[in-house]
């Protein structure tokens, strides 16, 4: 993968990334990071970094490339300026391109055709008459992307090529400078886009943003790699749930499809939803400490979360289920749902009747079911009013679970409280 730091990265970009790590690691090959950073006008500071931890978040190791808050080594183009004005030069000893303006532009030889036998699309051919002399070196002294591209991947002895559609028209350009310069072209693969639900290119209006900020938002690695892995490819046995080592065992190029897939914020709703379920109590607990206030007990926490796996879509849904359980609800709350007389009465029967009764889930519900009824209140508001003046919201885990951790003091207390 060969990102430029003007920014940081959406979710296309690092599927893109995906698919060469799955593709290295599935055919024991080396994934390689090289930062191509020769359009000086755009760099964004800390993008690079950005870029890495995306990386390492995902948990896409990398054999070769910059090393995170180190030394970035031979792998950023800014640092071998001279490999490629060396080529550029002998390109104009040889006639194959020429000055202008005090850039370098290549010839593009006409009447020939320039084909590939692309990964996902198969067989791929370009008339050089449709394309114009070329810049390969700019006046400042850096390459263009043709150039450094095909130096890079020579030097590097890189063997396949994963890259984004738009890159099609490019490849014409590239294979042209390896014939020129005399080397073999690595084998291509170009991925179809991504697409928005309204079938136009994804933008930050569908959805596309950065897998850190994804992150940020509550969304596990596994969710994300499930996600993106799934967005142009899919496995023969259709299989959904599929972990890194999964994938590094189904994936192969031939089932990359090459129609558009289309981002889909519900569907990576669904994976999230699901992976969150598959980890355990204790690796949930650990993944939820950036959402959840630092003097939340442990034991209380680890406790509600067989309850709260069940409900919660990202990450910080916990803390909304769990708040009311250890902070109790402001007065001025519970007077505004409170306030009909019958329901001051029903307080005052129910604190009575559950004085009584045994602080275990089962039995709370049961108990408090046969109570409801017998008094020919309504279910499902007589208990909506219990929760909010206990927990203080619409939505919680389940109440009478909630109940059996609070305790028996505790629930009392508040019901005393409100009235």
């Amino acid at each position: 993968i060969a990102p430029s730091p003007t920014g940081i990265p959406h979710i296309g970009n690092t599927r893109t990334a995906l698919f060469n790590w799955l593709f290295a690691r599935a055919n024991n090959g080396k994934f390689i990071v090289r930062v191509e950073d020769t359009d000086r006008q755009r760099l964004v500071e800390g993008s690079l970094e950005k870029i890495l931890e995306i990386l390492e978040f995902l948990g896409l190791d990398w054999n070769e490339g910059p090393k995170v808050g180190g030394d970035f080594g031979p792998y950023i183009q800014s640092e071998r300026k001279d490999l490629y004005q060396k080529y550029a030069k002998i390109l104009v000893e040889k006639g194959m391109a020429y000055e202008d303006e005090g850039a370098v532009r290549f010839k593009v030889e006409k009447g020939k055709i320039w084909k590939w036998d692309d990964q996902v699309h198969g067989e791929i051919s370009f008339k050089s008459d449709v394309l114009e002399d070329f810049v390969i070196l700019k006046s400042d002294g850096f390459p263009t992307y043709h150039l450094a591209v095909v130096v890079d991947d020579n030097a590097m002895k890189i063997s396949h090529v994963l890259r984004g559609d738009e890159w099609i028209s490019s490849t014409p350009k590239h294979l042209m400078l390896y014939s020129k310069l005399g080397w073999k072209p690595p084998v291509f693969g170009h991925l179809p886009l991504i697409l928005g639900p309204d079938k136009s290119k994804l933008s930050k209006r569908h959805g596309a943003q950065s897998v850190l900020d994804y992150r940020d938002e509550g969304y596990l690695a596994e969710s994300l790699i499930n996600f993106m892995a799934l967005l142009g490819w899919s496995p023969k046995d259709n299989q959904e749930i599929l972990s890194l080592e999964v994938l590094i065992k189904k994936f192969d190029l031939k089932d990359v499809n090459t129609t558009n897939p289309i981002f889909n914020r519900d569907k990576l709703d669904w994976f999230n939803r699901k992976w969150i379920k598959k980890l355990s109590n204790e690796d949930l607990y650990l993944r939820l400490q950036p959402f959840i206030p630092k003097d939340w007990d442990k034991n209380y926490v680890v406790a509600s979360l067989d309850d709260a796996k069940e409900r919660m879509t990202i990450l910080p849904d916990f803390a909304t289920f769990v708040k009311g359980e250890f902070e109790r609800p402001k007065t001025v709350y519970v007077k505004r749902v409170a306030q009909k007389p019958e329901d001051k009465k029903f307080i005052k029967e129910y604190l009575s009747f559950l004085g009584n009764v045994e602080f275990i889930s089962g039995n709370l519900e049961t108990k408090s079911l046969e109570f409801v009824k017998g008094s020919k209140l309504d279910l499902r508001s007589t208990f909506m009013l219990v929760r909010r003046i206990v927990l203080g919201a619409d939505i919680t885990l389940p109440l009478f679970s909630a109940f059996e951790r609070m305790g028996k003091e505790e629930v009392l207390e508040r019901l005393k409280n409100a009235i």
